[in-house]
């Protein structure tokens, strides 16, 4: 026997994508006020068996997350304004995600990197320059995190994501899928996006602590070359963290991620808690209720 799948999700443009092992669901609420539902295979690349390895696994998530997330945003924000849903081809798919990488990369490593080297001669040796640098990651985060979500379009998407949690959590519990049970969970679930984020942070100042700090490109290059091993290492830390949330040796990994998650989420409304259940049932029809 099986054991039950643990589903994920995103937060969409007015609406909401759940995943199961093989299928993916997308709910997105059109203008005419219907809820569309759209089920899609998910590519089996990510499902080879070296690439379900511990450590390697996480890295893998990750990319899988950012293409499968990436074709689901693009075709909602067709649909919620009563157009086809866009379907990238592979080069402009290839594209958005370079592009993505690329701001990524000036915004939470080139930048955090620069900015702590530029002060080294007030913070002087590894520990502190890793300690500086880490802040100033953690600092750019919560800017950038604070700034998007003063968007009105952003706002509706934190929304979702909220609306998102609340149905997984109703799910967990074994209870039936409606806005009334959903309504009463928290907004926050320990196997966010968002904690990840931030478990990156802190594993990043251990793992660059045993590198060498000079000269600027090796630094700068070294922190790319290694965030495959950060981010499968977090990744881990994630999913053990999730599955053993009410430990209380592991809370402190959890309550971080939570607290970020303040800012990534709102409170959903009626509607938007409708969207999330459509999609979690669209995946759950599917009949992947065990692994």
């Amino acid at each position: 026997m099986g054991k039950p799948v643990q589903y994920g999700g995103q937060a969409l443009i007015e609406g909401v994508m759940m995943r199961g092992p093989k299928i993916i669901a997308m709910a997105v609420r059109l203008p005419n006020e219907e809820i569309e539902v759209t089920n899609e295979n998910i590519n089996s690349w990510s499902q080879k068996s070296i690439l379900k390895l511990p450590i390697i696994r996480g890295f893998v998530a990750l990319l899988d997350s950012l293409i499968l997330g990436t074709k689901a945003l693009m075709f909602s924000a067709g649909r919620a304004v009563g157009e086809e849903g866009e379907k990238l081809g592979f080069w402009e798919m290839a594209l958005t995600i370079i592009i993505s990488l690329g701001v990524g990369t000036l915004l939470f490593i080139g930048l955090p990197t620069a900015s702590a080297h530029l002060l080294n001669h007030i913070f002087q040796g590894t520990i502190l320059q890793n300690l500086l640098e880490g802040f100033i990651r953690l600092l750019v985060l919560f800017l950038y995190i604070i700034l998007i979500s003063r968007l009105s379009d952003i706002k509706r998407v934190f929304q979702y994501h909220g609306a998102e949690h609340k149905v997984i959590f109703a799910h967990e519990s074994g209870e039936e899928l409606n806005v009334a049970n959903a309504r009463k969970h928290s907004r926050m679930h320990p196997r966010c996006g968002t904690s990840f984020l931030l478990i990156v942070v802190v594993v990043s100042i251990i793992v660059f602590a045993f590198l060498k700090l000079e000269p600027l490109w090796w630094r700068f290059l070294s922190r790319i070359l290694f965030m495959p091993l950060v981010a499968g290492i977090s990744y881990e830390l994630l999913k053990i963290s999730g599955k053993h949330a009410n430990s209380i040796f592991l809370k402190w990994i959890v309550a971080p991620g939570l607290f970020l998650q303040r800012f990534t989420t709102r409170e959903p409304d009626d509607s938007q808690i409708e969207v999330a259940i459509a999609a979690l049932n669209g995946v759950v029809a599917t009949g992947q209720e065990l692994t």
